[in-house]
Order: structure tokens, then sequence, then C-alpha cells
């Protein structure tokens, strides 16, 4: 079977864990022999950990995993079991001390979908990482795409988003991948049709809201943060971590193209980029193929 997603990237694996009654769960993105990494947080209503760290310029050069995962700001607790499992394999950034696995994460916010009292945790940030493989990411609504649904607008009763993935070549064979979780306030929207895939229905009428749904206004009509699209861009291409930064700020392109509205005040979209391999590549070409696949792997979310 041909692995058309992120773990198509050497040195990319991928693990999920759900609560399915619960409709929340995680994912992990592990690149165990170290990976350059870089993050664009463009929504205005983030939930993150450890993103200051692989900021250009800081002195965390690499990551060994990323955390994805719902239940908002309290999913970031999973962020230790992730930590825990990187610890016991040596796989950090080493001190005088200790070896300090460094775990950037995001989070959905998926409170009001199943049961708000059930969130991810250490135990299943764990579980998460004995799970991963690079075998070809199951998508839909598993891991942290458990609990995410699409198309918010007022009067509108929301469609199942999940998660996504996709990947594809550069000429020269370099391979970018991507994955992500479509939480979003906005509909998702085929780029090359135009075609609503995935949006809010009116129940009287049955009839789906458009592609740019009107937005909740005034103070209560809308929380900012309970939206949000999050994922991870991998490239086997030798990128430095600044370089990593550009390709996933590239990448939002295609957040915007297949979701409208996106990066609003009510979502806390944000994106990772990790580079596993020492293949030469233009960096302005891992961008542009980054924007597609997010666009891709958005698409891939909603049809699952």
């Amino acid at each position: 079977m041909k692995n058309e997603t992120i773990t198509a990237v050497r040195g990319i694996q991928v693990g999920h864990v759900a609560n399915l009654r619960a409709r929340t769960g995680c994912t992990v993105v592990l690149c165990m022999a170290g990976a350059a990494a870089g993050v664009d947080v463009r929504g205005f209503a983030p939930g993150t950990r450890e993103t200051d760290a692989i900021r250009p310029g800081r002195r965390v050069g690499q990551v060994h995993g990323i955390l994805l995962t719902g239940g908002s700001a309290f999913g970031l607790d999973a962020a230790s079991g992730v930590m825990r499992f990187l610890e016991e394999r040596g796989a950090g950034f080493a001190t005088p001390h200790a070896v300090v696995p460094i775990v950037p994460a995001a989070v959905i916010y998926d409170l009001g979908v199943g049961d708000p009292r059930v969130r991810p945790d250490k135990a299943m940030g764990y579980r998460a990482c004995k799970a991963a493989t690079d075998k070809p990411v199951p998508t839909g609504r598993v891991g942290a795409g458990t609990g995410a649904t699409v198309g918010k607008a007022p009067g509108l009763r929301p469609a199942d988003g999940g998660i996504g993935s996709a990947c594809a070549k550069l000429r020269n064979g370099v391979v970018v991948g991507a994955l992500a979780v479509v939480n979003a306030v906005g509909s998702v929207v085929d780029p090359a049709t135009g075609e609503t895939v995935a949006g809010g229905r009116d129940d009287r009428s049955g009839r789906r809201g458009g592609a740019a749904p009107t937005l909740p206004r005034g103070r209560g009509s809308g929380i900012p943060g309970t939206n949000t699209t999050i994922g991870v861009i991998a490239t086997d291409a030798a990128l430095s971590p600044v370089e990593a930064g550009s390709v996933a700020a590239m990448a939002h392109d295609g957040l915007a193209r297949a979701i409208r509205p996106a990066h609003t005040l009510y979502d806390g979209d944000t994106l990772f980029a990790l580079s596993t391999g020492k293949r030469r590549a233009d960096v302005n070409a891992v961008g542009v193929l980054a924007a597609e696949v997010v666009a891709q792997a958005i698409l891939d979310a909603v049809r699952r």
C-alpha cells in the first residue's frame, strides 16, 4: 500500500489514542533521531506549549516529538507523557544533569462535544507514543481529531472535523508531508473547485452554510479559542530551524485556501514544521509544496 501520509517522510512516526465515548484524544508525531523545528502561530486564540523554545535564535535546535491534542489547555498535560517516553529512550536536550525532552504542543477545544470532564492526560500521551509507527496514518475521527468540528456559524449545527494527512514530492524526490487537526469556526472548501466540503447545517432547512459563514458577534456569542486548526509539516529536506519556521509560515497559505474564514479571533491556528533529513532543496519550493499538502490534509480530515 502506497503511503500518502506524513509518515512517508523518513524518520517520522505518528501515534493516536482516543476516548471515543468522551470524544477526545491526542496524536503524537515522533522524530526519534531528532529534527530541526519551527513554528508559526497565526490564530488569535492559541493553546500551545514550548513554542518559544523553537523560535528562531533560541538555543534548542532540535525536537524529538510534537503533540497535537484535544482537551483545550487541560490537554497539554499529555505532553508530560510524551516527555516520559522520550526520556526513557535518552532523547532530548542534553544538560549536565539530565536529558530534557522538548515537546512542543498545540491543542484544540473539544470540551463541548463529548464529556468535558475527560481530557487527554499524561497516560494518554505516553500511550500515543507507544502506538506510534511509520505506517500510513489513520485519519478521520481519530486521535486529536476525535472531537473536532467545523462550520460553527450562529444558527448552524457543526459538521464533524477530524485529522487528515497528505504528502507530495518535489522533482528531486524530496518528500513533504502534513498532518492537520481540523476544528475550525469556518467551513472546509476544496480549493480546486470552490465546493464546500464540510460546513454547518441549518436543522430547519437541512441546507449547509456557505464558505464564509457569519461569525458570532458580541460578548458571549462566541468564545475565542473554542476553534482551532493545528498541524505538523515534515520534510526530509535539510532545513535550519529558521528555514523550518519559514516553511511553517508559508504552509498557512494552504490552511487559508481550504478553510474559510481562517485565522479569526475565534481560532488558534498553529502549524509546526520538522526537517528530518539531509537532502538539499530550495526552501521556497518546500514551503510552496507544504501549503499544498496542508490543504489536502485538511480535505482528507473531513472526507474521512
